[in-house]
């Protein structure tokens, strides 16, 4: 089956593609040079051969996808991942936490990875928030950015809104964009059903709070409390 995906993804391929996306990333992307649309329509097209194995199986073959270092077999990695959540128990954060470590190496592969997969492991967990708020502490810059990504679909519901407030201190003054702009997003997502605690929040550590993650944790604030922000 991965050897069957890898050709596929290899068959399809466009170094323009390839080269289009790089301009989106800093650092080496390793990418086939697919669009992220058809990446989505081969996920669909496999999931159905894979979808009776065993957990462990499946799990098995991702982590195959993601060591390539592939963008798009991170990709259909995380898909699969996402789409077996109903089989998912506690024990799969220490697999999850792993492949952060060792196989994310850009925002793209962070987000899609724990906007989904890991977020939806703590809603079902909710006490494996904890663990995911430690990531702030961590010295590689995607894991301390999985810290708050994991939590942005769930503050847009109202969950989770606590840690993504001690996340977002915990990260207040990291020099990093990439972590800056994740914790500022996370607070966006926040507002979206706290907005007056995301101000409050905001400018009561406008003073250290570096502006790309502020103008992120004030663009869905209603029009009233962002001009009041930004005029601080």
């Amino acid at each position: 089956m991965l050897k069957e995906i890898q050709t596929t993804l290899k068959k399809m391929g466009d170094p323009a593609v390839a080269a289009a996306e790089q301009k989106f990333f800093k650092g080496t992307l390793r990418a086939h040079g697919i669009k992220s649309a058809a990446v989505g329509k081969i996920a669909r097209e496999y999931f159905p051969k894979i979808d009776a194995m065993e957990k462990s199986d499946v799990f098995d073959l991702c982590e195959k996808l993601m060591a390539s270092g592939y963008m798009e077999e991170f990709g259909i990695a995380s898909d699969f991942t996402y789409r077996i959540r109903k089989k998912f128990d506690r024990a799969d954060f220490d697999l999850f936490e792993k492949w952060i470590a060792e196989y994310v190496d850009n925002w793209a592969k962070c987000d899609i990875f724990c906007n989904h997969t890991v977020a939806d492991l703590v809603e079902k967990f909710p006490d494996l928030a904890r663990r995911v708020a430690g990531w702030a502490k961590s010295k590689n810059r995607w894991v301390r950015r999985a810290a708050a990504v994991t939590f942005i679909l769930p503050a847009r519901h109202g969950k989770f809104i606590d840690t993504v407030f001690a996340v977002a201190d915990e990260l207040l003054t990291d020099t990093d964009d990439m972590v800056q702009k994740g914790y500022g997003w996370a607070l966006k997502a926040a507002s979206e059903t706290q907005p007056q605690a995301v101000y409050d929040f905001v400018t009561a550590r406008v003073k250290r709070m570096p502006r790309t993650a502020f103008r992120y944790a004030i663009e869905k604030l209603p029009a009233d409390m962002r001009k009041k922000a930004m005029g601080l």
